[in-house]
């Protein structure tokens, strides 16, 4: 005979589905600075990492996913550190990510965007801040893990399971982030076919496992149903340009992260 807990599960998963056990997401805002609102979008609809894409052009960081169209007056320091200085010292309990997309040479961008950080660092995580309330993460063009040590550690570093690790390496891994479509040709429309599924689910088990990282998915459909099909495989963080959309998706699923909670660097036992 069953149980009024068995029954009370089983009217939970009828109502819910299986995802009534899964974890809050964190959002992740793609390509920031192409929105109509760059930073204060994301910032005020509570997402917790946020994307800017660099180049060095004569010793000033812009804001730009391409040489092509880089503009003098779209600087890192204006469209996101100024605002984020601004921003995080009016709310005190807010924490945020900003993911860095290096796309020009790192071995010069890097120690120029060190330097541009410098008015930021009590409010920087690293290994003498943990308390810090803003995380540097560097994605796209960044140094192999032997020379992360050569990084001051208010950096930390995006990883594609390329290159092996040692463990002083992984420790320097803010997260690890994988293109979508090297594991699906999926489109967003209707059910992903179970195989492309069960290899994401087993992609993010086995990295969860291995490393403890928590997983993003880049080049997702950007829709409704992709977003509810990266929930069901477990990928912990959800990137979007739909800024407004998946705030509301996840808000109405009960599935969002505090915004005064700080992606981690590694999953929380």
């Amino acid at each position: 005979m069953k149980t009024r807990f068995q029954l009370l599960l089983a009217a939970l998963f009828l109502l819910t589905g299986a995802n009534v056990f899964a974890q809050a997401k964190y959002m992740h805002s793609h390509n920031d600075y192409a929105n109509n609102t760059p930073f204060y979008k994301a910032f005020y609809n509570g997402f917790n990492s946020i994307e800017a894409d660099i180049f060095l052009v004569n010793g000033t960081l812009l804001v730009s996913h391409s040489d092509k169209y880089l503009e003098p007056e779209r600087t890192l320091k204006g469209m996101y550190l100024d605002p984020i200085l601004y921003a995080l010292r009016r709310d005190t309990t807010r924490r945020l990510c900003l993911l860095i997309d290096v796309k020009d040479d790192h071995v010069k961008t890097l120690p120029a965007l060190v330097k541009a950080l410098d008015h930021l660092k009590p409010l920087l995580l690293s290994k003498d801040n943990p308390q810090g309330r803003l995380k540097i993460l560097i994605s796209g063009n960044r140094p192999v893990p032997a020379n992360y040590k050569n990084y001051p550690s208010i950096l930390w570093f995006d990883d594609d399971l390329i290159y092996p690790h040692t463990q002083a390496e992984w420790d320097r891994v803010g997260q690890v982030s994988l293109d979508f479509e090297k594991w699906s040709k999926w489109k967003g429309t209707g059910t992903i076919p179970d195989a492309d599924k069960q290899h994401l689910q087993k992609t993010v088990d086995s990295v969860h496992t291995n490393t403890g990282k928590l997983v993003r998915f880049w080049g997702a459909p950007d829709n409704m149903e992709s977003w509810n099909t990266q929930i069901d495989f477990g990928a912990d963080i959800i990137g979007t340009d739909r800024i407004e959309q998946l705030a509301g998706y996840l808000t109405k699923k009960a599935m969002t992260q505090p915004v005064t909670t700080s992606i981690p660097n590694k999953l929380l036992k």
